[in-house]
């Protein structure tokens, strides 16, 4: 029987499409509107009449309608009305779907054609009516701003109002004043000394949607800023701010941001002209909202919150972003006028009496503005004036027959100490105050030793000083730790001594101290952390505390076993503190082994061991199957969770180092497969994109590899959801380099064939950032699993159209390559290559023709796809000589007259088989289309 015969055959034993309209037509008017759905849905499959497809897709509209599924009835009414523009069910149905989803304009034009095909209807009539009144009042709603405006304050200051009434006002008007019509016609008509009254009511709700409200009239638009900086006042701006109460002094913070942001030109501008010529210079507002914040932070008035805000906004706003940018007045003006001021906060002393209100991150966020102030200093006399007001405010402070007053400069060195790295060296060099400090871990007080043990674990980083310290320091921190029972300086104490340990500290006693007793001070350390009467100030040192203790493998080893202590370390590394942050990841590093491991050449270790000297072995619990078991019973403890919390705190609290670190945990993390779904559940994937885009190149690479490894198995709509999808690409191309490893680049190619193959966008996105090139050498390597992983990408982004014209263009070898690469002997390079070249003949004509003329070995390679024992390649080589086939007839001569023809015929032959059956139908549509050419006569099937 021949191929059109058993067509025609099969074609009659289908359904009929118009048949199956009769039987939908029978549901709907018995109101079984999912069975009529179903048969016309199966209608239109089988359907190719213009007309019945029209009619399908109206009547199935008309059952989308009485599902009350609009947005589908409107869907399938527009493809109607593209098949007959004229259709006027299809028009009215497209109407009521419309009016239905709140589109009235574009239902009101399909209503007035409708009326416009048949005046006398009634009904069009009726409802031409109907949308014309609900157009002209939505029009007229629209056009009241005014009255909602007044409507809303009356509302809202009004006290006898109901509370729901007032709550609704509120949010309307937050939304009304972040629109741009709304937060004018506000402006104009009285609003700000309106929102100044919800403020003056001491209303929590009523003060936050004020405050909302105003930041919204504020972005973007300069002169409002202005306006409203100047009728509020920045006195009574950073009077609110300085409330104790967190979501209010946020949201303030969030309102002088904005208009700092309007001030420096940061805003989304939009206005010209006019605008620019109502607002002149911005710098005077500028450095009165810059002195207002230093004076907040020396006010006992202002909350612990308060002083974090004016902290985080200077922070912000004073150092330059751009180094290229040449003017740091605005760093010069707050060094010059407030540098004491800062210096006063990180001095402070909580345990003190005449303390000034702090929070647990106060000082840490005044030392970082230490730190980036003195890092936005241009040259060595800026640099030696910001050093000159900090010796002589210290200088000041230090009085020997007041302690108290000496304390303080002794905080403040402390305080420098975490800040600029340079600085605090020079301070620690000052006549006396290495001396000072020792002195005071002496005293019998204990705010003294508290204080001063602080100092020494600060200074203990600058190595220049570590010598003084540790043969000054240690016998004292080792005799504090042992006499002392005040739980917060025991914590210090030890802290101290570990750290003198890693930073090369060569005394005897030391080292019998911190290495002899390091799994008994790791259990003290444990029992502090779970200790949550202890504040957490103090249990953050516990937490530093074991980041150098973990360095011991039988104290990691343990450390992962006590579930209590590990979710007690997760919950700290929650708080914003950049210690805690940066010693939680150090521990994690440690526990996963995630550090960085010199590899030992043997004959360099025979020589050592021949010449006596010591060779550092691996502690059997740092071998892979411990730290599998640690990494499982991380992930088991949350430790996803809690790394996702830390990445998420502000970028002055988690350093590029910090970073680095959280990235190379999670990399250890993602190694076995089988956890990584565990990851992305617990927020990893999401986690990784900010890791993967800044800081240290080496955690960029650990965080775009850990990316790669989730990309590569994982369903990049549950990993990466929404459009956060798009941003890991750009992480997986950075690793195809070869200056990256073997595992790093294969890895990154399996994400993006993954991602490829998902949507046209993400293809589209792959080429938009350059990937091409890269694939495309390694689709050359060597390497087999690197080509084959590359030819696979490949394969997959050919589908997208401007990948395609690359081919199709003249002067380069691309399809030259895919075609070599089907003639490879590795299958599942063929397997790829095969498909793409199946793609592109599909897809592209000229290709098809062109694959003849790139090689002379293109027919032998396919005559050899076509007779290939694996039925996948096999499937692919027909579909590609189908292509050649259909592209044109003089190309289908020269293959018939080839040895093609042969095992087109022999495979055309065959028996129908389930497993092969969709191989066998290709070869029989290449023959069926040379019959057509009338290249051969048609044959019969033994």
């Amino acid at each position: 029987m021949g191929p059109k015969l058993m067509f025609f055959l099969r074609a009659l034993q289908m359904e009929d499409p118009i048949q199956l309209k009769e039987e939908g037509n029978k549901y709907f008017q018995a109101n079984d509107y999912e069975k009529a759905l179903q048969s016309y849905t199966q209608a239109l499959k089988l359907n190719k009449d213009k007309a019945l497809q029209a009619v399908l897709y109206r009547n199935r509209a008309a059952c989308f309608l009485k599902k009350e599924e609009y947005a589908k009835a409107a869907s399938d009414a527009s493809r109607a009305i593209d098949i007959n523009a004229s259709d006027i069910k299809a028009l009215y149905r497209r109407s009521q779907a419309l009016e239905k989803l709140g589109k009235l304009d574009q239902a009101f034009k399909d209503a007035q054609k409708c009326a416009t095909i048949e005046p006398r209807n009634k009904n069009f009539q009726e409802t031409l009516r109907r949308l014309g009144a609900n157009i002209q009042e939505k029009l007229r709603i629209q056009f009241s701003t005014d009255s909602r405006v007044q409507k809303m304050f009356e509302i809202l200051l009004d006290e006898n109002s109901e509370k729901e009434k007032r709550e609704k006002a509120a949010n309307n008007l937050i939304v009304l004043g972040r629109e741009e019509a709304g937060a004018e016609r506000i402006f104009q008509n009285n609003g700000v000394n309106l929102l100044l009254q919800l403020i003056e009511t001491k209303n929590p709700e009523l003060i936050l949607a004020a405050v909302r409200t105003l930041s919204g009239m504020c972005t973007g638009h300069k002169a409002r800023a202005t306006a409203i900086l100047h009728y509020l006042g920045i006195d009574s701006i950073c009077m609110w701010m300085s409330v104790d109460n967190e979501e209010i002094s946020l949201a303030v913070c969030n309102l002088l941001q904005t208009i700092t942001d309007c001030l420096l030109d940061q805003g989304k501008e939009e206005h010209h002209g006019k605008e620019e010529a109502v607002v002149l210079d911005t710098k005077k507002d500028l450095k009165m909202i810059t002195m207002c914040l230093l004076d907040m932070l020396v006010s006992k008035r202002v909350s612990g919150q308060g002083r974090d805000r004016a902290l985080n906004l200077l922070n912000r706003n004073i150092p330059r972003k751009d180094l290229k940018d040449h003017d740091n007045s605005r760093t010069i003006f707050v060094i010059d006028n407030g540098l004491k001021k800062i210096l006063k906060v990180v001095g402070q002393i909580p345990e003190m009496p005449d303390c000034l209100p702090l929070t647990e991150n106060t000082q840490l966020t005044a030392s970082v503005l230490l730190n980036k102030l003195y890092d936005d200093l241009r040259c060595d006399p800026e640099r030696d004036n910001y050093r000159i007001i900090c010796e002589e405010y210290i200088k000041s402070k230090i009085d020997p027959q007041d302690m108290d007053k000496t304390l303080h400069a002794v905080q403040i060195v402390s305080g420098v100490l975490q800040g600029p790295f340079d600085l605090g060296n020079k301070l620690l060099g000052m006549k006396g105050v290495m001396e000072m400090m020792v002195a005071l871990c002496g005293s019998e007080r204990e705010i003294d030793q508290l204080v001063a043990v602080e100092a020494l674990i600060h200074a203990s980083t600058k190595l220049s000083r570590a010598t003084f310290i540790i043969s000054n320091g240690v016998n004292l921190l080792k005799e504090i730790y042992k006499k002392t029972k005040n739980e917060k300086i025991k914590i210090r104490a030890l802290v101290g001594l570990c750290k003198l340990g890693s930073a090369g500290g060569t005394d005897y006693g030391l080292r019998q101290f911190a290495e002899g007793s390091t799994e008994k001070l790791a259990r003290q350390c444990r029992k502090w952390l779970c200790n949550t009467t202890i504040d957490a100030r103090t249990r953050k040192w516990a937490v530093e505390g074991m980041s150098y203790l973990t360095l011991d493998a039988d104290v990691k080893d343990d450390f992962v076993e006590d579930e209590p202590a590990l979710k007690a370390m997760f919950d700290l590394a929650k708080t914003s503190d950049k210690t805690i942050l940066y010693s939680v990841a150090s521990a994690l590093v440690n526990c996963t082994n995630s550090y960085d491991t010199k590899e030992l050449v043997p004959e360099l270790v025979q020589l050592a061991k021949f010449s006596k000297q010591h060779v550092p072995e691996e502690h059997p619990k740092d071998k892979k199957d411990f730290v599998v078991k640690r990494v499982k019973r991380l992930l088991k403890a949350g430790v996803v969770s809690a790394l996702a919390c830390m990445v998420k705190a502000d970028s002055a609290i988690l350093t590029d180092q910090s970073k680095e670190l959280i990235a190379r945990v999670f990399l250890a993390l993602c190694e076995d497969p089988k956890d990584r779904g565990t990851i992305v559940a617990q927020g990893g994937g999401k986690a990784l994109i900010p890791l993967a885009l800044e800081g240290t190149d080496v955690g960029k690479i650990k965080a775009s590899h850990a990316l790669a490894k989730i990309a590569a198995i994982s369903n990049p709509d549950i990993a990466f959801p929404g459009e956060r999808v798009y941003e890991v690409v750009r992480p997986l191309v950075t690793l195809l380099n070869t200056e990256r490893d073997g595992l790093q680049n294969y890895e990154a190619l399996l994400g993006l064939t993954n991602f490829s193959g998902r949507s046209d966008k993400l293809r589209l996105k792959i080429v938009k950032e350059k990937a091409l090139p890269d694939i495309e050498n390694y689709m050359f390597e060597n390497h087999d699993q690197l080509r084959q992983a590359a030819t696979e990408c490949m394969c997959n982004l050919v589908v997208n159209k401007e990948v395609q014209e690359r081919f199709v263009a003249d002067g380069n070898d691309r399809l030259k390559l895919v075609v070599l690469l089907c003639g490879e002997d590795d299958e599942k390079v063929q397997v790829a290559a095969a498909g793409a070249l199946a793609m592109l003949t599909a897809a592209q004509k000229k290709l098809c023709s062109k694959m003849t003329q790139v090689t002379t070995q293109w027919l032998e390679i396919l005559q050899r796809l076509c007779l290939h024992d694996n039925m996948e390649i096999q499937h692919r080589g027909l579909v590609i000589a189908f292509n050649l086939i259909s592209a044109d007839k003089e190309l289908a001569k020269k293959l018939v007259e080839s040895e093609l023809l042969e095992i087109l015929t022999y495979v055309g032959k065959q028996e129908d088989h389930p497993k092969k059956q969709h191989i066998i139908n290709v070869a029989r549509d290449c023959l069926t289309r040379c019959m057509d050419y009338g290249l051969i006569k048609p044959f019969s099937r033994a």
